[in-house]
């Protein structure tokens, strides 16, 4: 399972990400509206990446790592995985997300993978309706969300606070 895009490749993570990924996993900014604490230690980020190839192997897809074609570097990920466990009265659904480095938020990447995981998603996965959520102040990823067709359907409250439910049907997303 790789994407392409313009100027982007997202691949399956491999054991030698775990570097890039504690960078992404360490930062108070890019975990600020995730839930949990930053990672402290390396070993968590090897954890983490193993459970994402745990998701391969059981549903098929998980979250990819993103890599910047210019500059050959892990900049974040992106990409669907199968909900195994409930999030807004949703399980067995897929969830779309994205995760990126601050110096490469504002270029356009978040919203460039996450065109090519709902073309995946919509025509490989064969899905009706694609699902997202983003904390209530992520403006950022909330506007991402809205331009990429998502409608706002709930919203549930988590410890950090209140997030926002999206749903993206088939039928009215538009690859333009």
């Amino acid at each position: 399972m790789q994407l392409e895009t313009e100027r982007l490749i997202l691949r399956k993570f491999k054991e030698t990400d775990v570097e890039r990924m504690f960078l992404l996993d360490s930062d108070p900014e890019v975990m600020k509206y995730i839930g949990l604490a930053p990672l402290t230690d390396i070993k968590e980020s090897e954890k983490v990446i193993r459970m994402i190839q745990q998701q391969y192997t059981d549903n098929g897809v998980g979250r990819l790592a993103v890599i910047e074609k210019e500059s050959g570097l892990l900049i974040g990920w992106s990409g669907l995985k199968l909900l195994t466990q409930e999030i807004n009265g949703y399980v067995n659904v897929y969830d779309l997300g994205y995760r990126f480095l601050p110096e490469f938020w504002g270029k356009g990447y978040a919203l460039e993978s996450a065109k090519a995981s709902l073309n995946f998603g919509f025509n490989d996965l064969d899905a009706q309706t694609i699902y997202a959520h983003a904390h209530s102040e992520n403006e950022g990823s909330n506007h991402i969300l809205k331009k990429l067709g998502f409608q706002k359907t709930g919203e549930f409250v988590e410890p950090d606070g209140t997030c926002f439910w999206y749903e993206l049907k088939r039928e009215n997303y538009f690859t333009s």
